[in-house]
């Protein structure tokens, strides 16, 4: 039996259409309760429901008092990270399942990047790659410190999605962000313990130069298949222990 939405629903679907499509921006203030309890012939009540759906999609915020009123906000990725987030703690999603996944997405990324490639793309991945040669160059650690590291290269990975011109896989990339970002942070802590060579992290900044000279070309077939080759290697490092099977949800315990 399909359950018939209630009026506080199709008040918060209306105004949420509004805001997708523009015609209530971010900033903007929606008219005053009274006028909006006219428009839809709503009690206060049955309007301040709808106020709270949206407020929990974090589409609107409310200010209280005599000078308050509701407020439209931009959606923010951080809304669809937390909610993917729990469905894949839920469902007991391993972190393997996760970078399989991101092995799908970011080679295809990494060819999109190399044929619509900006000045700014390039100059941004560059100035990762430069900071990561600069935390293992000389005067500096020849391991360099986990936190810092495992901070740049997720930072590099979610650029290729993030700039690559497709904003399906932009969203795709951000909401799994965290996740990739925490396991990283974990799998190159552990190495550390294990007295890791300096040489892996060479190699890591050498992938990463090279797919940005690919980019810098257009070379967008050259680029997939780089960036597959690399991530299908890193995976060999990532997952050599019991990290392979530890859940998303073990990552935020």
């Amino acid at each position: 039996m399909v359950r018939a939405p209630k009026t506080a629903e199709l008040i918060a679907n209306d105004l949420r259409r509004q805001i997708v499509r523009g015609t209530l921006i971010s900033g903007e203030t929606l008219p005053p309760e009274t006028q909006l309890m006219d428009q839809y012939g709503v009690s206060r009540p049955t309007l301040r429901e709808a106020y709270r759906i949206l407020e929990a999609e974090m589409l609107i915020t409310v200010r209280r008092g005599s000078r308050g009123g509701a407020q439209v906000t931009a959606p923010d990725i951080s809304v669809a990270a937390r909610t993917v987030g729990l469905l894949l703690q839920i469902q007991g999603t391993t972190i393997n399942d996760v970078y399989e996944a991101r092995m799908v997405s970011e080679p295809a990324g990494a060819a999109l990047l190399a044929q619509r490639r900006t000045d700014k793309d390039i100059e941004d991945l560059q100035a990762v790659v430069d900071e990561l040669k600069e935390i293992t160059e000389a005067g500096h650690r020849a391991v360099p410190e986990p936190e810092r590291w495992s901070d740049l290269t997720a930072r590099f990975h979610d650029m290729v999605l993030q700039r690559c011109g497709n904003k399906t896989l932009a969203v795709q990339g951000g909401v799994l962000q965290d996740i990739v970002s925490t396991h990283l942070y974990l799998r190159v802590s552990l190495s550390f313990d294990e007295d890791e060579s300096p040489e892996r992290f060479q190699r890591v900044i050498r992938a990463y130069q090279r797919l940005v000279d690919l980019v810098t070309e257009g070379n967008a077939e050259g680029a997939e298949k780089h960036w597959r080759n690399h991530m299908e290697v890193a995976a060999t490092y990532l997952f050599k222990d019991s990290l392979k099977n530890k859940s998303v949800v073990d990552l935020f315990a």
